[in-house]
Formats: C-alpha cells, sequence, structure tokens
C-alpha cells in the first residue's frame, strides 16, 4: 500500500485525503491545528461551492451541510462605472436544482478532518519544517504540501512565465446578522460588485456554527480606497468603516447593511497578499520532492470567488493523476505532470482573474457593453455568465474576443425570434 502525507488540513489537502483513503492509500495529514482549534479560531476569507464542486464533495460524503447552508441559486452583479448608474446583471447559480452554497471554513474543515480520522486516516497534530520534511520524505512515496506560508511556501519560487500580472491585494471581511433582503427577489439571493472608484464586494448568505447569516468581503488594490485597514482596527471599528465604504462607493449595499450587527468578537478579518503563480515541485535540503496543490501554488484574487472551486478542482486533478500512475516512482516528471495536467483548467481560471482585476483600468470595449445589454435582456446571457464561475474556462468561448462574443449575441438573438 503506498504512503502519501498531506501537509496542511486546508480545503484542497483534505479533499484530496479523502479522495486517497476511499481509492485504498495510507494517508497521513499532518496539521498544526487540531479540530477543536480550527473549530473555535479565527475566520477565513469567506468561499462559495458551485454547484460542480459541491457535486464532487458529494462523491466522497462530504457534504454535510445542505440542509443547513441557505441556497444561493440566483446571485446579481453591479457594476459602478465612472460618474455613471450603476449597471446591474443577474443569473442562476446552476441548471435544474443545483445550486452554491457559502459554509464558514472552520466549520468545514474541522468536520472533515474529524471524518477522515474517522474514516481510517492518520491525522499528527503538529507543526512542520523543512526538516521535517527531509525526513518525512524517507518514509512516504509522496508528499503534498498543502501549506502556502512561512519555510514550507517558500519551497515554491515564484513562477512569473505563467502569471507576471501580480497585484498586491488588501480585503476586509465582515459576518453579520441583520441584513435587509434584495427587494422582489429570493431570500438567498448573493451579490457581487465591482466599483471603478475603488474595489470590488462579494456579498453571499452565509453558514456559521450559529447558523445562518450573511458575509460581505471588500477587496481593493493596496493603497486603494478601499485599504482602510493599516492599523487592524478593532471588530466594531473595522464594521464602521465597512459602512462608510459602502455608503460611498456602493450605496445599493449600504441600504441593506446599515442596520446590520456583527454576529460576533470573531467575525471580522483584514488580510493582504499579492496573487501569483508559483513553481509545483519543490526542492528539500535533501534532494527530496514535493508537490505543492491549490493555492500554495496558484494564488488569485478572491473577488472572482475560485477559492474552493479551485481547490477542489485541483485536488480531483491531482487524485486522478497519483491513481492512474500506479506503482511508478512518484519522481520529477510525475510531479510536474500532475501540476500540468491541473493547469489545463488554471490557465483558463488566470485569465478570468486578470479580467476582474483589470476592468476598469480602460474603458470597457464595445462588446464587453453589448454583453452586458444582452445580459439584461436575454435572461440566458445572465444565467451564463453566471454560471461560468463554476467552470470559468467557459468564458474563453464567448466573453474575451469580439468575434465570438457577437457571434453568441446572434445565436441568442435568433433563438429568441430577434431580427
Amino acid at each position: 500500500m503506498r504512503k502519501i502525507l498531506i501537509v496542511g488540513a486546508g480545503h484542497s489537502g483534505l479533499h484530496l485525503a479523502h479522495g486517497l483513503l476511499n481509492h485504498g492509500y495510507d494517508v497521513t495529514v499532518i496539521t498544526g491545528q487540531s479540530s477543536l482549534e480550527i473549530r473555535t479560531g479565527r475566520p477565513s476569507i469567506t468561499q462559495m461551492t458551485f454547484p460542480t464542486a459541491l457535486d464532487y464533495e458529494r462523491e466522497l460524503n462530504l457534504d454535510f451541510w445542505s440542509g443547513q447552508a441557505p441556497r444561493i441559486e440566483d446571485f446579481k452583479i453591479h457594476l459602478y462605472p465612472p460618474g455613471a448608474e450603476a449597471v446591474t446583471l443577474k443569473g442562476r447559480t446552476g441548471t435544474g436544482d443545483r445550486y452554491t452554497v457559502s459554509i464558514d471554513r472552520r466549520i468545514k474543515m474541522a468536520d472533515w478532518l474529524e471524518y477522515f480520522e474517522d474514516s481510517g486516516g492518520k491525522v499528527v497534530i503538529h507543526g512542520v519544517t523543512l526538516t521535517d520534511l527531509d525526513y518525512f520524505s524517507r518514509m512516504f512515496d509522496l508528499i503534498v504540501v498543502a501549506v502556502g506560508h512561512g519555510e514550507l511556501g517558500a519551497l515554491f519560487d515564484q513562477d512569473t512565465s505563467r502569471f507576471s500580472g501580480a497585484r498586491p491585494r488588501a480585503v476586509a471581511q465582515a459576518n453579520i446578522y441583520d441584513v435587509l433582503p434584495d427587494p422582489g427577489e429570493r431570500e438567498n439571493i448573493g451579490w457581487a460588485a465591482s466599483t471603478a472608484d475603488a474595489g470590488n464586494m462579494i456579498f453571499v448568505p452565509f453558514l456559521t456554527t450559529d447558523g445562518p447569516c450573511h458575509s460581505l468581503f471588500l477587496g481593493d488594490k493596496r493603497g486603494g480606497p478601499m485599504d482602510a485597514w493599516p492599523d487592524r482596527p478593532r471588530p466594531e471599528e473595522q464594521w464602521r468603516r465597512m459602512q462608510d465604504l459602502l455608503r460611498k462607493y456602493a450605496p445599493d449595499y449600504y441600504e441593506r447593511v446599515r442596520d446590520a450587527s456583527l454576529v460576533d468578537g470573531t467575525s471580522t478579518l483584514v488580510e493582504y497578499f499579492t496573487p501569483q503563480v508559483r513553481n509545483p515541485v519543490g526542492v528539500l535540503p535533501s534532494g527530496g520532492l514535493v508537490l505543492g496543490i491549490a493555492d500554495v501554488v496558484i494564488t488569485m484574487d478572491p473577488f472572482v470567488g475560485q477559492g474552493w472551486n479551485h481547490s477542489t478542482r485541483c485536488a480531483r486533478s491531482y487524485l486522478q493523476s497519483i491513481v492512474e500512475h500506479g506503482d511508478r516512482p512518484f519522481d520529477e516528471e510525475f510531479l510536474s505532470g500532475a501540476f500540468e495536467r491541473f493547469w489545463q483548467y488554471g490557465l483558463p481560471v488566470q485569465r478570468f482573474a486578470e479580467l476582474n482585476s483589470t476592468l476598469w483600468e480602460q474603458e470597457l470595449p464595445p462588446h464587453f457593453q453589448e454583453l452586458l445589454g444582452a445580459a439584461m435582456t436575454y435572461p440566458e446571457v445572465g444565467d451564463r455568465w453566471i454560471q461560468g464561475w463554476d467552470y470559468p474556462p467557459d468564458f474563453d468561448e464567448w466573453l474575451y474576443a469580439p468575434e465570438s462574443a457577437r457571434a453568441y449575441l446572434r445565436d441568442v438573438a435568433a433563438r429568441n425570434g430577434a431580427a
């Protein structure tokens, strides 16, 4: 039986661990936090589980919360151009009865870690150094690193040949109660916005340990108007500043949260990071090799909402590569090849992230404005736009190039009987 070590108990690492366990591998997860420490710790950036990722979780019996979590069936995007009225488009997050959910990471990772151990996986609660990894490399057939910071993260060099448009980002987030509903819409609609004058927002129904609430995310470039947190304010002061920013730059959002309050004293966070792509193969001091997974090697702007979508698909891709590899050595060719296989999906996601990061750096191209107009006229265009978050490579087919965008719009108009 092949022995595999996964360092870190995050979304991608635990998804892969459960998949490997189901295929009969001897799997150990080593993490610096117990499930109780994860469950009672600080929040992380809110993520969404889109319909396909939710299907993949269900294949591994990892969907524990759909009966309790708000079902996000519709999403609305607001664009705030410079000196003009907001543009709004709406679409469904999935076809048929498929939907999106957003779960507090603390619940999700703690439950997955406990379930992994209950299912026969080995869990070691301990910090890990490079010296430790060197030692472990003699004990395991493969080591997958799911920790992207500190000396372990430093194993993976930046790869500017894949992505060189790094833009340092500032993120603030709050989990809140007493949000006013979107008038005329379903109770659990998600909102997202991009402003020309400031940054971006995501505003979604959310499940915490204490039940449903809403999570509000504000993101901006470093030094931008929404980078208002240099002093790391206390939760209530951070929430007051977030409301002030919404009042100024996204009044529709402010109206929904003007009377809202924080869920508890651990409901806010501030983070700074830089989107980048790193080499997937790390070399240990002894010459041993380790494989980085998901956001260890691909860090993107969280406004594109791809964190858990990305990590799920990366874990699934790595699982397929490992299983298909059989008993052959996990050498550098295999490690690089496993990442290249996933990069076929990851590259289009990077293009989508780049579009969102640079949206207001120049005037919106005419074909993009035509697509926005069509999305407000034909529900199927709005649906395709929103459902592209579930599978961003679809945007390559119709969103970026004027020729493909207009060909798509002609097809939509013909299906709807327009001249």
